[in-house]
C-alpha cells in the first residue's frame, strides 16, 4: 500500500513530473511553482533589488544622518523610510514595473501601503535586534534586508500588477 502522495494512490492516474497527479494540485502551487520558474519573474526581482540597493543606501545614509543629528533611532528609521520609500516608488514605476504602469495615484496609494507593512515589520524586526545587542545601524541594515521579499512579493502582486481591461 503506497502513501498518500504515491501515484499508484490516484484515481485518475494523470502524474506530472514530480509524480504527483496535477487535478489534485492546488491551484495556488501550481501558480508558485510557475512564478518561481519564470526567468522574467526572477530578473524583474534583480531590478527590484537593484532599485532596494538604492534605497537601502538612501535609507542607511538618512539613517545615520538622523543620528548624528541626536534623533533617537526609532524616529531616525521612519524618517529614512520616508525618502527611500520616494526614490524606490519612482524607480521601481520607471524601470522595474514599467511594464504595469497604472494610475499614478492609486499605485501609489497601493506601494504605500505595502511599504507602511513593510516598515512595521522593519521596526518591529529592529526593535528585536537593538533588544538583543545589535547596534542600531548594524539592526537596521539587517531589517531592511529581512523585510525584502515581503515588499517585493506585495508589490509585484498588489501595488504594480497588470491588470487586463474586462473582456480581454
Amino acid at each position: 500500500m503506497g502513501d498518500m502522495l504515491s501515484p499508484q494512490t490516484r484515481a485518475d492516474g494523470r502524474v506530472d513530473a514530480l509524480g504527483v497527479v496535477a487535478a489534485r494540485t492546488p491551484l495556488g502551487a501550481r501558480r508558485t511553482t510557475v512564478a518561481l520558474t519564470s526567468l522574467s519573474n526572477w530578473l524583474q526581482f534583480v531590478r527590484f533589488c537593484l532599485v532596494g540597493l538604492s534605497g537601502y543606501l538612501v535609507n542607511l545614509i538618512v539613517f545615520g544622518a538622523c543620528l548624528g543629528l541626536g534623533v533617537h533611532y526609532r524616529g531616525a528609521a521612519v524618517a529614512a523610510f520616508l525618502v527611500a520609500v520616494a526614490n524606490n516608488y519612482s524607480w521601481n514605476r520607471l524601470w522595474t514595473f514599467c511594464d504595469s504602469r497604472g494610475d499614478l495615484g492609486g499605485q501609489g496609494l497601493r506601494y504605500l501601503t505595502v511599504s507602511v507593512v513593510a516598515l512595521g515589520a522593519n521596526v518591529a524586526l529592529l526593535e528585536l535586534l537593538v533588544s538583543v545587542g545589535a547596534a542600531p545601524l548594524h539592526g537596521q541594515a539587517a531589517a531592511i534586508l529581512l523585510v525584502t521579499p515581503l515588499s517585493f512579493v506585495g508589490n509585484k502582486l498588489w501595488s504594480f500588477r497588470i491588470t487586463r481591461p474586462a473582456g480581454a
